[in-house]
């Protein structure tokens, strides 16, 4: 194994460009602002309001708050004036006097569309939200605040019913209201320009809605109110059982509305002026409410500030609940927005979060929330993808999710996704979008005749769907997803589609591809990607192989630990045979001396013709072979791929099989991975080379911890590397395959690690019927647990066949344990592994041994020479 120097780490400074150019060039759906006043209206509301939600005389104290300061040195930076509050105000009118529209343009670029809740005090000053039309990309709709609409209701009957006190005249004044009411609601669902619903019952009367509507109190209560209505200067719903009423009429409205496509109705949490009782403003408050109308849609405005993670809670355990992290932008300080994204973050999926400006009355507070939102995002996401926590792909989805694509879906936009022509003074690399990823890849070559998205299942089987290019490329050029929808059986069949007890094809996962592995081949017209299953909110799903590995990669950068893997790939090339019904259907070459390393294999021209078009075909798909030698086998080979970060490595692994296997049929023969093919043959691995390619890495303390971890765990990984009956016919001592022993040696190919040389070590108890996702995955894991418990290397340097050893050297070595003599004993060894299940998820270790138990059984009833053929024909 070779070129470990030099290569990729996992979160390049590209990767990071990445980021920060998704964040600064992605559109913004505003999915919560109000307008904007009238020019000759602006003097009658204080600028200062732009970072505080204080009035009156409070207001005065916040030249003191951090907020502020950040916004006066923000603004003071684009207006390019003085850094004092009085500077900033002058050239901001200087600015409204000069040029008005092109500051507001300069104070919104970047929002794609604002949802405008317009139903704000004094209305007369306020612009129309079409107004705002003109400085955003896409027009923009209407939220309707539906305790204005039943205010202004109210009104409108109080003064046709005057001073009636008579009972049925006031409760036919309540139905009438309520008549009303409903109409404007029912008239808001059916209408395209409103997006949304937006109730500030936490402002009047809290977030403690009562579980069932109190008609009678609601009706009382409305008579209060019309019979004293000449006698009072009612602006305001303000009396507990009408405005419950409300929210409760318009949540069964929406609920009850014939369109599949339900309009959310936004809720006021938190954060707000000194009309809020602080108590019952918490999004908790909802709970009942949430539970009892499920199927409509409620957004939890402005994080629920100081609420947050209630906030993110809700949002994480109910469907349809969403979390917004408007208004904190501007009105919290730096560090208090970086706690807040990171708060939501810790709990709440990134599927189920919104941004908003929470903008009003002045442009530039659209341009401080949109200056500080991409400062803070750019702290917290770089920094979550330098350690690891988060893979830099999944932060650019993250920032398009947030930003737009959420909001584009559930108040039924139906945006077409483009970048921004933003100019940045930062130099920053290429941005990888799924679409740019696969024109570059495409560049120069003939488009394909079919896209293959490919995953590897719990019994180790490469499968996937093929997608005709034409309608692949017509579903991203609508803007539309790649993902595909698969039955939730996929992580319950065997290798026959055989559904293993307790599983059924009922649900559906996302199979979401992940673009930057595109490869050509494996034949020719196709090119393939490898894919990881995701729920339908967007949720990674615990059973999937290829997330597990992505989480151990994660695990291991927040730890900063990074991996590079490289695999030796061991095969034996057979003969397809014509012969009779029941006869072999394949046979060993016809050897000329085959032995390992020797050269005489190059006497059959279609072998020697076979080997060299594998690498030359490899090399055209990016993919550099570094070493091809003879195994000892007759027609066994080894292929030895190049280092790369870890699911690289594994998907490169995948297709380099399927290539192989494609080109070995194309000319006659059959490769297989099977470990025993033929009792008089050697047995075939696939051994993995393994580095900590960190800077630490070097450090004996840190990679022995890690190895020591693995060793420890090694008895519970080898249900994922020795995967199957079959595995076990080559486990053997004396045999150059890694023996049967938990323990290590220096240059030891008679031991399960083999060191090579610092932290680069060879594992040898793995074979080509093991998932590989899974395999490296539980290895990952158990090695940065060994690092982050400090686990020390209490097996000493092996340094002949373990097999060997007398009592006093396995003693004095502390070679003690076996691994595994079969699959039910691995089995057994990692359910009582419950650190290691820990890692893993008990949901996944549950499903896989239940799996490969069903898989025993189906196995344990076939003769040897059955089974043999079974696994030839599938490995």
């Amino acid at each position: 194994m070779t070129s470990w120097v030099g290569a990729r780490s996992t979160a390049t400074s590209s990767h990071i460009d990445a980021v920060v150019r998704a964040i600064r060039n992605t559109p913004i759906i505003d999915n919560h602002a109000h307008p904007l006043l009238k020019l000759e209206a602006q003097g009658k509301h204080p600028l200062m309001s732009i970072t505080t939600e204080a009035t009156g005389d409070a207001i005065d104290s916040a030249i003191t708050s951090l907020p502020h300061l950040r916004a006066v040195r923000q603004l003071a930076s684009v207006l390019e004036c003085g850094l004092t509050w009085e500077s900033v105000v002058a050239a901001i009118e200087e600015k409204r006097i000069d040029t008005p529209e092109d500051w507001v343009a300069d104070c919104l670029a970047g929002i794609e569309t604002i949802l405008v809740d317009d139903g704000l005090d004094d209305p007369e000053d306020a612009q129309d939200y079409s107004w705002h039309d003109d400085y955003t990309r896409s027009k923009c709709k209407r939220i309707m605040r539906i305790e204005k609409v039943a205010a202004d209701l109210i009104k409108k009957i109080g003064k046709a019913v005057g001073t009636a006190t008579q009972t049925d005249v006031l409760d036919d004044a309540f139905d009438e209201w309520i008549q009303e009411f409903d109409a404007h609601i029912k008239a808001a669902i059916d209408d395209p320009e409103v997006a949304a619903f937006k109730s500030v019952v936490c402002y009047r009367t809290g977030l403690d809605l009562q579980k069932d509507v109190d008609e009678d109190a609601a009706r009382e209560a409305f008579g209060e109110i019309m019979s004293n209505f000449c006698l009072m200067d009612f602006k305001r719903l303000q009396e507990k059982s009408l405005n419950g009423l409300v929210v409760h009429r318009t949540a069964m409205l929406v609920r009850d509305s014939g369109s599949r496509q339900k309009k959310p109705i936004q809720f006021h949490t938190g954060l707000g002026d000194n009309d809020i009782t602080l108590s019952t403003s918490s999004p908790s408050h909802l709970q009942e409410f949430i539970r009892a109308y499920p199927t409509v849609p409620i957004v939890l405005l402005h994080a629920g500030y100081p609420f947050t993670q209630e906030t993110g809670y809700l949002a994480s355990v109910y469907e349809n609940v969403y979390a917004d992290i408007g208004e904190v932008f501007p009105a919290v300080s730096h560090d208090g927005q970086e706690r807040i994204l990171r708060q939501i973050l810790e709990l709440c999926p990134w599927s189920k979060i919104l941004w908003s400006t929470d903008g009003h009355w002045f442009s530039e507070t659209y341009l401080l929330a949109i200056m500080q939102m991409r400062e803070v995002f750019e702290t917290v996401l770089c920094d979550y993808v330098r350690k690891g926590h988060i893979g830099w792909r999944a932060a650019v989805e993250l920032v398009r999710d947030v930003l737009f694509k959420t909001a584009n879906k559930l108040y039924h936009l139906g945006l077409e996704f483009a970048e921004l022509e933003v100019e940045s003074d930062v130099e920053l690399g290429p941005f990888p979008s799924d679409v740019e990823l696969l024109e570059v890849f495409l560049k120069n070559q003939d488009a394909p005749d079919f896209v293959r998205i490919c995953w590897n299942d719990f019994t180790a089987s490469s499968r996937m769907r093929m997608v005709p290019f034409r309608k692949f490329m017509s579903l991203l050029s609508e803007g539309k997803s790649a993902d595909i929808g698969i039955t939730k059986a996929v992580f319950g069949l065997i290798q026959n589609d055989t559904i293993i007890p307790g599983v059924s094809a009922t649900g559906e996962y996302r199979l979401h591809p992940d673009f930057s592995s595109l490869k050509k081949g494996p034949i020719e017209g196709h090119i393939s990607m490898y894919a990881e299953f995701r729920e339908k909110s967007g949720e990674t799903v615990a059973l999937c192989p290829r997330s597990l590995l992505q989480r151990a990669v994660e695990l291991g950068g927040e730890n900063g630990l990074t991996f590079l893997l490289g695999f030796e790939i061991e095969f034996l090339l057979l003969e397809r045979l014509d012969r009779a019904a029941g006869a072999p259907r394949y046979g060993t070459l016809m050897t000329d001396g085959h032995a390992w390393s020797v050269s005489r294999y190059y006497a059959d021209p279609k072998v020697s013709k076979l080997l060299r078009d594998m690498v030359s075909e490899l090399e055209t798909m990016g993919i550099y072979v570094e070493q091809l030698h003879a195994e000892s086998a007759t027609g066994q080979f080894e292929l030895i791929l190049p280092p790369l970060p870890p699911v690289d490595a594994v998907d490169t692994l995948l297709h380099t099989r399927d290539v192989m296997s494609a080109l070995a049929t194309a000319a006659g023969f059959k490769i297989t991975l099977h470990p025993k093919p033929f009792s008089h043959a050697c047995g075939t691995a696939a051994h993995t080379h393994m580095s900590i390619s960190s800077p630490n890495g070097s450090k004996p303390e840190v990679y022995e911890s890690f190895y020591a971890g693995i060793l420890k765990h090694l008895r519970g990984i080898t249900a994922f590397t020795y995967s199957n009956p079959t595995s076990f016919e080559r486990l053997a001592d004396g045999v150059w395959a890694g023996g049967r022993w938990v323990t290590w040696g220096t240059q030891n190919r008679e031991t399960a690690l083999r060191k090579i040389e610092d932290s680069h070590w060879e594992l040898k108890a793995m074979d080509g019927l093991a998932n590989p996702y899974f395999a490296m995955g539980a290895v990952l894991l158990a090695g940065v647990k060994g690092v982050v418990d400090k686990e020390e290397l209490v097996w000493g340097d092996c340094e002949i066949d373990p097999a060997k050893l007398t009592g006093n050297d396995r003693k004095e070595l502390n070679v003690t344990q076996m691994l595994p003599g079969s699959v039910e004993e691995a089995l057994t060894a990692l359910r009582a592994d419950e650190e290691l299940v820990e890692l893993l998820g008990a949901e996944l270790v549950d499903r896989y041994t239940a799996l490969k138990e069903f898989e025993l059984n189906f196995l344990g009833e076939m003769t040897e020479e059955e089974r043999r053929a079974w696994i030839m024909e599938r490995y």
